[in-house]
């Protein structure tokens, strides 16, 4: 079959340019096509697995190195379809096939289903794209565009409320801002734009301020801190494929993807170093101020956004590093997180379809009406917690070794997540799926969701299992090769005793979650004990009222900004106003009282002017 596309199109350049250009025609046929349910489900199927044949035909070849010519302007398009880039390739196409079935089928009903589609193959696009880019000026480009895709799909159903597409746009835009200062900072001291021709960059003088912008504007995109916020509003205002997509697959695919390049590829970061340990802070931060938030949410879409940026922190914390172990283990729990969050957010998503809403006050019991959905959540909830055998138990037992050998605070930090974690999803869990069913009798048929929304659900609750079980298979089989020579062990992991503070940690976990349910009465208010704490009240009521959020900062400042230019403004308007006109004008009023046709009046001022040229005279001889 590979072989056979391979022949059609002639060669691999043209699988290249057909990844970046066979989507955006996709989009704007399934764009007219609508409501129209049936052939927008087959052209999007098809599509998707076309997509994923071409990314495994690319991923098998050797490679290939494609430039496009712009002499017009001074900028090549570079394509460079190396190991790395390729896998990244595959796995954008094997989780696009199953978020797009997802997506068509929650969005048989909706009205803008045929917009969303639109969005969502440009973006595909644009990531496409992102990632074969050789030159960093190009990659810009379709980095912005996923970005301009993000803004669209958030204003599709809420354009009489744009206020979380514009607040995206904006923390997300002043990341693409840093990026962009980045790469001319760094295309200024390598002397080029192309990353296979850099050499790697010292993180000093200069170079360390690129390095910094480059760095945020990555972990930006991928929904770190301080470009977070955004994210539990649009869980709450985006349609539930949305938050499939972007915060739990695509976003985090692109911004790991250019974290990891920076630290590989483009700046020679040394571990141990400043820069290390400064990257390594802001994982850990991530980790625990967003599963902390997670912890007392009563909304499981709002749950899981604190999760997406939570899991971030893994990642940055494992490749800030800058070990071979934290890199896997970072790119890793990037692959893993992908699997599970999608399924999470899927399950979300069917317990909205069926019961309308995603309150954790307003439903419960639903593993009798909804078992696969159930079996589907536990399953990858194991996951996220890090539970063994499962996928997320590796990849963090990766991260964590990098962090305990780099410094013991962040391991200690890391920990502390993977503790609070498992206490938000037990909640969860036991809220959403456990005790007596609550709804209202007008959903008391809910049933499970039809089979195109289970069957993308199953498919990733598999994969939790499977690179878990055979973790051997993603990194023996796909990531260490695609990183070179790196060598990590797979399997059990070597140390036996993080693995037993692990464990001891998830029961740990347990023992508070049941200590909190039969102190407030339900599983739902199990963490009510650390939410309502003596110190931690006071921090929790201000991050409710948003004092923390980076966004409103910015908006002082910027509100700070605007008030400081109308000042001056009206500053400088008086001063012309009352200024320069009043003296005009009072200069012109005093010659008006001297032209009054006195002829003594003229006498005067004619020798007091001759009288003061002679002395002048005088003066300069």
């Amino acid at each position: 079959m590979l072989n056979s596309i391979s022949l059609f199109l002639g060669s691999g350049a043209n699988i290249i340019w057909f990844m970046i250009v066979l989507p955006v025609a996709i989009g704007v046929v399934l764009w007219f096509l609508g409501k129209h349910y049936i052939p927008a489900l087959i052209l999007s199927l098809v599509s998707a697995a076309v997509n994923l044949l071409f990314a495994v035909s690319l991923y098998r070849s050797e490679g290939f190195y494609l430039v496009f010519p712009f002499s017009s302007c001074g900028l090549d398009i570079a394509l460079n379809v190396y190991s790395f880039s390729s896998m990244f390739l595959l796995f954008i196409a094997a989780g696009f096939l199953l978020i797009i079935l997802y997506s068509v089928v929650f969005l048989k009903e909706k009205n803008y289903a045929g917009c969303f589609m639109l969005y969502m193959y440009i973006s595909l696009a644009m990531m496409n794209g992102a990632f074969m880019s050789d030159n960093l000026g190009v990659m810009l480009f379709f980095w912005e565009g996923l970005l301009c895709t993000l803004f669209g799909i958030l204003l599709i159903n809420n354009m009489h409320n744009p206020k979380t597409a514009v607040k995206a746009l904006t923390l997300s835009g002043t990341a693409d801002l840093l990026l962009m200062l980045g790469i001319i900072i760094t295309a200024y001291q390598a002397g080029t734009l192309y990353i296979s021709q850099m050499q790697k960059l010292p993180v000093s003088g200069i170079s360390a301020f690129g390095f910094v912008c480059m760095m945020l504007g990555a972990i930006g995109k991928a929904g770190s801190m301080p470009f977070h916020s955004w994210i539990p509003n649009a869980a709450d205002d985006a349609p539930t494929p949305f938050m499939v997509a972007f915060p739990a697959a695509l976003e985090k695919f692109l911004g790991i993807y250019l974290t990891a390049r920076i630290v590989m590829d483009i700046y020679d970061l040394q571990p141990g170093s400043g820069a290390s340990i400064a990257v390594m802070t802001i994982g850990t931060l991530t980790i625990v101020l967003a599963v902390a938030m997670a912890l007392i949410q009563k909304d499981m879409k709002r749950l899981l956004s604190y999760h997406a940026i939570s899991q971030v922190g893994y990642m940055v914390l494992g490749i800030g590093t800058a070990l071979p172990i934290g890199i896997v283990g970072g790119l890793f729990h990037m692959l893993n997180h992908v699997i599970y969050k999608s399924c999470l957010f899927m399950t979300a998503g069917s317990v909205e379809i069926q019961t309308g809403t995603t309150d954790l006050r307003k439903i419960g019991g639903l593993a009798k009406k909804m078992p696969v959905t159930a079996i589907c959540f536990v399953i990858s909830a194991l996951a996220i917690s890090g539970v063994p055998p499962l996928n997320g138990f590796f990849s963090k037992e990766l991260v964590f070794d990098a962090a305990l050998e780099s410094n013991v605070v962040f391991y200690l930090g890391a920990l502390l997540g993977a503790f609070m974690t498992a206490i938000s999803f037990l909640k969860l869990g036991r809220a959403a799926f456990g005790g007596e069913y609550k709804l209202p009798s007008a959903k008391k048929y809910v049933r499970e969701s039809s089979a195109g929304m289970f069957l993308p659900m199953g498919v990733l609750a598999v994969l939790c299992v499977l690179f878990g079980v055979a973790n051997t298979l993603p990194l023996d089989g796909l990531l260490c090769p695609a990183l070179g020579d790196t060598e990590v062990y797979s399997g059990w992991p070597h140390s036996t005793v993080l693995v037993l503070i692990s464990i001891a940690v998830l029961l740990l976990s347990l023992g508070d979650h049941l200590y909190g349910s039969k102190k407030s009465g339900s599983a739902l208010d199990a963490a009510d004990h650390i939410h309502y704490a003596p110190v931690l009240k006071n921090i929790y009521n201000a991050a409710e009222k948003q004092l923390f959020d980076p966004y409103n900062w910015l908006m002082h400042v910027a509100n700070g900004f605007s008030a400081l230019c109308v000042f001056i403004e009206r500053c400088i308007t008086w001063l012309y106003d009352d200024g320069v006109v009043g003296i005009v004008k009072g200069a012109g009023t005093l010659l008006q009282r001297f032209n009054d046709g006195s002829l003594s009046r003229y006498l005067v001022v004619a020798i007091t002017g001759v009288a003061g040229i002679i002395v002048l005279f005088l003066a300069i001889i």
